[in-house]
C-alpha cells in the first residue's frame, strides 16, 4: 500500500524532527483545520495557529530525547482519509522508556497528506496476564 509507507515516512521524520527539539515538522504536514488533543493541553486546540502556539512551547529540547520507536503501527486508508495508530516510546531524556498511544487522522489534499486530527494519550503500562 504506498500511502501507508508515505504517511508512515511523514511521520518518522516528524517525530526525528520532533526528538532534536523542532515542532514545525509536525505543522508542515498538519492541515489549516487541525484537531489537536494531548494530556498536558489543559483543552482541545482546534487549528493552526492554535497548535504553533502551543508546539513553540516545545521548541529547543523535547525532554532530551537521543531517539524513539514506533511500536506496532497501523494504517488503514479509506478513500482521501488515512488513519495511523502506534505507540511512541522515547529513548534517553528524562522521559526514557516512557510510552505514548497515538492516533493521526490524516486527510489527502491536492498537496499530499495533510494531519487533520491528533490525539497522544500517556499509555498503560502491560499488564501480565
Amino acid at each position: 500500500m504506498p500511502s501507508e509507507h508515505e504517511i508512515l515516512a511523514m511521520e518518522r521524520q516528524a517525530l526525528e524532527r520532533w526528538c532534536k527539539g523542532d515542532p514545525l515538522g509536525f505543522l508542515e504536514i498538519s492541515a489549516p483545520d487541525v484537531v489537536y488533543v494531548d494530556p498536558y493541553s489543559p483543552k482541545r486546540l482546534d487549528g493552526w495557529p492554535s497548535l504553533k502556539s502551543y508546539y513553540e512551547n516545545f521548541r529547543g529540547g523535547v525532554n532530551g530525547a537521543t531517539g524513539f520507536g514506533l511500536i506496532d503501527p497501523k494504517v488503514q486508508e479509506w478513500s482521501d482519509t488515512a488513519i495511523l495508530t502506534f505507540v511512541f516510546t522515547y529513548h534517553g531524556g528524562r522521559d526514557d522508556g516512557k510510552r505514548w498511544n497515538c492516533v493521526e487522522v490524516y486527510r489527502r489534499t491536492p498537496s499530499g497528506w495533510r494531519i487533520m486530527h491528533t490525539h497522544w494519550s500517556i499509555a498503560q503500562a502491560t499488564l501480565a496476564s
